[in-house]
Protein backbone atom coordinates (compact mmCIF):
# COMPACT_ATOMS: atom_id res chain seq x y z
CA UNK A 1 0.00 0.00 0.00
CA UNK A 2 1.10 3.37 -0.72
CA UNK A 3 0.34 6.63 1.06
CA UNK A 4 1.19 10.16 -0.47
CA UNK A 5 1.40 13.20 2.18
CA UNK A 6 1.46 16.24 1.01
CA UNK A 7 2.39 19.18 2.50
CA UNK A 8 0.12 22.76 3.69
CA UNK A 9 -1.51 23.57 1.18
CA UNK A 10 -1.23 27.42 1.11
CA UNK A 11 -3.76 29.94 -0.77
CA UNK A 12 -5.49 29.20 -3.58
CA UNK A 13 -2.12 29.09 -5.82
CA UNK A 14 -1.40 25.89 -3.51
CA UNK A 15 -4.59 24.52 -4.74
CA UNK A 16 -4.12 25.23 -8.01
CA UNK A 17 -0.77 23.07 -7.98
CA UNK A 18 -2.60 20.58 -6.25
CA UNK A 19 -4.75 20.17 -8.94
CA UNK A 20 -2.35 20.16 -11.92
CA UNK A 21 -0.10 17.65 -10.45
CA UNK A 22 -1.89 15.34 -7.89
CA UNK A 23 -3.48 13.46 -10.55
CA UNK A 24 -0.30 12.39 -12.29
CA UNK A 25 1.63 11.63 -9.65
CA UNK A 26 -1.53 9.13 -8.47
CA UNK A 27 -1.36 7.63 -11.61
CA UNK A 28 2.33 7.75 -11.67
CA UNK A 29 2.85 6.06 -8.38
CA UNK A 30 0.33 3.84 -7.75
CA UNK A 31 -0.91 5.95 -5.01
CA UNK A 32 -3.89 3.93 -2.58
CA UNK A 33 -4.27 6.76 0.18
CA UNK A 34 -4.01 10.55 0.11
CA UNK A 35 -3.45 12.95 3.09
CA UNK A 36 -3.33 16.99 2.80
CA UNK A 37 -2.40 19.69 5.29
CA UNK A 38 -5.20 22.41 4.21
CA UNK A 39 -5.31 24.38 7.17
CA UNK A 40 -3.34 27.21 4.98
CA UNK A 41 -5.53 26.98 1.87
CA UNK A 42 -7.76 30.03 2.13
CA UNK A 43 -5.72 32.89 1.51
CA UNK A 44 -3.12 31.40 3.87
CA UNK A 45 -5.23 31.57 7.30
CA UNK A 46 -7.97 28.51 7.21
CA UNK A 47 -10.09 26.36 5.19
CA UNK A 48 -13.70 27.23 2.92
CA UNK A 49 -16.18 24.34 2.29
CA UNK A 50 -15.17 24.93 -1.72
CA UNK A 51 -12.02 24.31 -1.06
CA UNK A 52 -12.66 21.12 0.90
CA UNK A 53 -15.12 20.46 -2.13
CA UNK A 54 -12.63 20.86 -4.36
CA UNK A 55 -10.02 18.52 -2.49
CA UNK A 56 -12.21 16.10 -2.00
CA UNK A 57 -13.11 15.93 -5.37
CA UNK A 58 -9.31 14.87 -6.18
CA UNK A 59 -9.45 12.18 -4.28
CA UNK A 60 -7.94 13.35 -1.38
CA UNK A 61 -8.91 10.58 1.62
CA UNK A 62 -8.09 13.12 4.53
CA UNK A 63 -7.83 16.77 5.42
CA UNK A 64 -6.36 17.90 8.07
CA UNK A 65 -5.49 20.86 9.84
CA UNK A 66 -3.61 22.81 12.43
CA UNK A 67 -3.30 26.13 13.98
CA UNK A 68 -5.21 28.24 11.83
CA UNK A 69 -7.72 25.40 12.10
CA UNK A 70 -10.45 28.36 12.66
CA UNK A 71 -9.13 30.71 10.50
CA UNK A 72 -12.06 31.01 8.35
CA UNK A 73 -16.01 30.97 9.81
CA UNK A 74 -17.11 28.56 6.74
CA UNK A 75 -15.39 25.39 8.31
CA UNK A 76 -18.01 24.83 10.71
CA UNK A 77 -20.32 24.17 7.77
CA UNK A 78 -17.91 21.44 7.48
CA UNK A 79 -15.97 20.58 10.63
CA UNK A 80 -18.06 17.61 11.68
CA UNK A 81 -17.51 15.70 8.03
CA UNK A 82 -15.93 12.28 8.32
CA UNK A 83 -12.32 13.10 6.60
CA UNK A 84 -11.63 16.91 7.57
CA UNK A 85 -10.13 16.47 10.79
CA UNK A 86 -8.77 19.17 13.03
CA UNK A 87 -5.71 18.70 16.00
CA UNK A 88 -7.19 15.94 18.67
CA UNK A 89 -5.70 17.42 21.17
CA UNK A 90 -7.57 20.80 21.55
CA UNK A 91 -9.61 20.79 23.91
CA UNK A 92 -12.92 18.54 24.98
CA UNK A 93 -15.87 19.71 23.58
CA UNK A 94 -14.31 21.52 20.98
CA UNK A 95 -16.30 20.69 17.50
CA UNK A 96 -14.76 18.59 14.72
CA UNK A 97 -12.92 15.31 14.93
CA UNK A 98 -9.48 14.98 16.24
CA UNK A 99 -9.02 11.24 14.41
CA UNK A 100 -10.96 8.99 11.65
CA UNK A 101 -10.86 5.60 10.71
CA UNK A 102 -10.73 4.93 6.68
CA UNK A 103 -10.84 1.47 4.66
CA UNK A 104 -8.83 1.17 1.81
CA UNK A 105 -7.44 -1.97 -0.09
CA UNK A 106 -9.11 -4.81 2.59
CA UNK A 107 -7.27 -2.06 5.70
CA UNK A 108 -8.55 -0.28 8.09
CA UNK A 109 -5.96 3.14 8.42
CA UNK A 110 -6.03 5.29 11.47
CA UNK A 111 -5.38 9.18 10.94
CA UNK A 112 -4.58 10.82 14.22
CA UNK A 113 -3.43 15.38 14.06
CA UNK A 114 -1.92 16.39 16.62
CA UNK A 115 -0.90 19.84 17.12
CA UNK A 116 2.42 21.01 19.10
CA UNK A 117 2.70 22.98 22.29
CA UNK A 118 5.89 24.78 21.87
CA UNK A 119 5.77 27.78 20.45
CA UNK A 120 2.08 27.68 18.77
CA UNK A 121 0.58 30.22 20.96
CA UNK A 122 -2.88 27.87 20.71
CA UNK A 123 -3.89 26.43 24.47
CA UNK A 124 -3.99 23.01 23.70
CA UNK A 125 -3.76 19.60 25.93
CA UNK A 126 -0.37 17.28 25.87
CA UNK A 127 -0.17 16.02 22.59
CA UNK A 128 1.71 13.37 23.80
CA UNK A 129 -0.76 12.00 26.43
CA UNK A 130 -3.62 12.56 23.52
CA UNK A 131 -1.98 10.43 21.21
CA UNK A 132 -1.04 7.44 23.39
CA UNK A 133 -4.98 7.63 24.88
CA UNK A 134 -6.34 7.23 21.46
CA UNK A 135 -4.28 4.79 20.20
CA UNK A 136 -4.84 2.88 23.20
CA UNK A 137 -8.44 3.17 22.34
CA UNK A 138 -8.39 2.02 18.54
CA UNK A 139 -5.30 -0.19 18.01
CA UNK A 140 -6.92 -3.70 18.12
CA UNK A 141 -9.41 -2.19 15.82
CA UNK A 142 -7.01 -0.80 13.06
CA UNK A 143 -4.16 -1.78 10.51
CA UNK A 144 -2.20 1.46 9.81
CA UNK A 145 -2.35 4.34 12.52
CA UNK A 146 -0.53 7.51 10.63
CA UNK A 147 0.29 10.41 12.86
CA UNK A 148 0.32 14.04 11.83
CA UNK A 149 2.33 16.06 14.48
CA UNK A 150 1.50 19.64 13.06
CA UNK A 151 4.28 22.05 15.24
CA UNK A 152 6.78 24.11 15.74
CA UNK A 153 9.65 22.89 17.32
CA UNK A 154 11.76 20.06 15.69
CA UNK A 155 12.85 18.75 19.05
CA UNK A 156 8.88 18.17 19.71
CA UNK A 157 8.26 16.33 16.77
CA UNK A 158 11.45 14.15 17.37
CA UNK A 159 10.63 13.24 21.05
CA UNK A 160 7.00 12.06 19.69
CA UNK A 161 8.20 10.01 17.04
CA UNK A 162 10.32 7.89 19.58
CA UNK A 163 7.86 7.98 22.17
CA UNK A 164 5.37 6.26 19.51
CA UNK A 165 7.39 3.88 17.88
CA UNK A 166 6.01 0.83 18.02
CA UNK A 167 2.82 1.94 18.51
CA UNK A 168 2.51 3.82 15.43
CA UNK A 169 3.32 3.30 11.69
CA UNK A 170 3.73 6.56 10.18
CA UNK A 171 4.80 9.63 12.06
CA UNK A 172 5.31 12.98 10.32
CA UNK A 173 5.33 16.48 10.80
CA UNK A 174 3.95 19.90 9.49
CA UNK A 175 3.64 23.53 10.02
CA UNK A 176 7.18 24.54 9.30
CA UNK A 177 6.51 24.68 5.56
CA UNK A 178 10.22 23.66 5.08
CA UNK A 179 10.54 19.40 4.09
CA UNK A 180 13.55 17.83 6.03
CA UNK A 181 16.02 15.89 5.08
CA UNK A 182 15.59 13.00 8.16
CA UNK A 183 12.73 10.53 6.61
CA UNK A 184 13.94 7.00 7.81
CA UNK A 185 12.13 3.37 8.74
CA UNK A 186 12.78 2.23 11.79
CA UNK A 187 14.23 -0.83 12.99
CA UNK A 188 10.31 -1.30 14.38
CA UNK A 189 9.43 -0.60 11.46
CA UNK A 190 7.46 2.82 11.72
CA UNK A 191 8.53 5.40 9.03
CA UNK A 192 9.15 9.28 10.29
CA UNK A 193 9.86 12.80 8.86
CA UNK A 194 9.97 15.92 10.56
CA UNK A 195 8.14 17.91 7.99
CA UNK A 196 6.68 17.28 4.70
CA UNK A 197 7.14 20.40 3.36
CA UNK A 198 4.76 23.10 1.93
CA UNK A 199 2.52 23.61 -1.21
CA UNK A 200 2.66 26.94 -2.89
CA UNK A 201 4.38 29.46 -4.48
CA UNK A 202 8.48 29.51 -4.86
CA UNK A 203 9.23 33.08 -4.29
CA UNK A 204 8.13 33.21 -0.99
CA UNK A 205 8.66 33.35 3.03
CA UNK A 206 6.76 29.70 3.58
CA UNK A 207 4.43 30.94 1.60
CA UNK A 208 3.82 34.82 2.43
CA UNK A 209 4.72 37.86 0.50
CA UNK A 210 8.67 38.29 0.32
CA UNK A 211 8.34 42.29 1.09
CA UNK A 212 5.40 42.06 3.51
CA UNK A 213 7.44 39.44 5.18
CA UNK A 214 10.79 41.39 5.31
CA UNK A 215 8.74 44.34 6.86
CA UNK A 216 7.60 42.63 10.14
CA UNK A 217 11.10 41.76 10.85
CA UNK A 218 12.85 45.32 9.39
CA UNK A 219 10.27 46.92 11.45
CA UNK A 220 8.53 44.57 14.57
CA UNK A 221 4.90 46.83 13.43
CA UNK A 222 2.00 44.07 12.69
CA UNK A 223 2.17 44.21 8.76
CA UNK A 224 -0.56 42.32 7.50
CA UNK A 225 0.62 38.58 5.86
CA UNK A 226 -0.90 38.03 2.05
CA UNK A 227 0.04 34.76 0.10
CA UNK A 228 3.04 35.55 -2.51
CA UNK A 229 1.41 35.75 -5.83
CA UNK A 230 4.25 34.06 -7.56
CA UNK A 231 3.31 32.19 -10.56
CA UNK A 232 6.07 29.72 -9.86
CA UNK A 233 4.91 26.60 -7.36
CA UNK A 234 5.62 23.58 -6.42
CA UNK A 235 4.18 20.41 -4.61
CA UNK A 236 6.42 19.22 -1.41
CA UNK A 237 5.51 15.36 -0.13
CA UNK A 238 6.50 12.37 0.34
CA UNK A 239 5.18 8.44 -0.20
CA UNK A 240 5.23 6.02 2.58
CA UNK A 241 5.30 2.09 1.42
CA UNK A 242 3.73 -0.07 4.32
CA UNK A 243 3.84 -3.89 3.60
CA UNK A 244 0.83 -5.45 2.61
CA UNK A 245 1.34 -8.75 4.72
CA UNK A 246 2.23 -7.15 8.73
CA UNK A 247 1.74 -3.48 7.46
CA UNK A 248 5.37 -2.26 8.38
CA UNK A 249 6.37 0.62 6.94
CA UNK A 250 9.02 -0.52 4.13
CA UNK A 251 10.03 3.08 2.35
CA UNK A 252 9.98 6.71 2.53
CA UNK A 253 10.68 8.97 -0.17
CA UNK A 254 10.42 12.65 -0.39
CA UNK A 255 9.47 14.49 -3.63
CA UNK A 256 9.25 17.84 -4.50
CA UNK A 257 6.92 18.65 -7.99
Amino acid sequence: MKVLLIGDIVGNIGVKKVKEVLPKIKKEENIDFIIANAENSAEGMGITANIYKDLVALGINVITMGNHTWGKKDIFNIIENKNLIRPANYPKGVLGNGYGIYECNNKKIAVIDLIGRVDMNVLSENPFLVADEIIEKIKSNVDIIIVEFHAEATAEKIAMSYFLDGKANLVYGTHTHIQTADEKITEKGMAYITDIGMTGPSKSVIGMDVDASIKRFLTSLPERYKVSDDKNTFMDCAIVEFDDENCRAKEITRIKL
